[in-house]
């Protein structure tokens, strides 16, 4: 399964690895589920978890970011011509879409209410999206 993954909630992974973000990140990092980024999505993390505020330590955001290149699959994406209420999250509306990714997940679904394309899932709502794959 591939997905998208948005900033907010690669961070709350982080700060709390045992919520429903965590669990996400667990995915991706045991294998189960492949992260589609391009570099503007690369540039907004290594930005955000550089951040003084979440005291993540530079060089555990580096080997994560390393990581997530090496198992995840970079994409060319193409402009979507919609009206996003943030610009700041057109560029994973755009990757998900052009990456055919099978979900975007965001910690504001609500955000990315222009997206008809594939589901705009919460972390919670991706485990469960995800569980159920995986039974079939």
């Amino acid at each position: 399964m591939r997905i998208v993954l948005d900033t907010n909630v690669l961070v709350s992974a982080l700060l709390n690895p045992f919520g429903a973000p965590g669990r996400v990140l667990d995915l991706i990092l045991a294998g189960s589920v492949r992260m589609v980024y391009d570099d503007r999505i690369l540039s907004e993390y290594r930005e955000v978890l550089s951040r003084p505020r979440f005291g993540f330590e530079k060089q555990h955001v580096q080997r994560l970011m390393e990581y997530l290149i090496f198992t995840g699959e970079g994409v060319s994406a193409a402009p979507l011509a919609v009206a996003a209420p943030d610009l700041d999250d057109l560029p994973f509306a755009e990757v998900a879409v052009s990456g055919n990714a099978d979900a975007l997940v965001t910690g504001n679904p609500g955000h990315f209410s222009f997206v008809y394309h594939l589901p705009v899932l919460s972390p919670a709502d991706f485990l469960q999206f995800w569980l159920e794959k995986q039974a079939k």
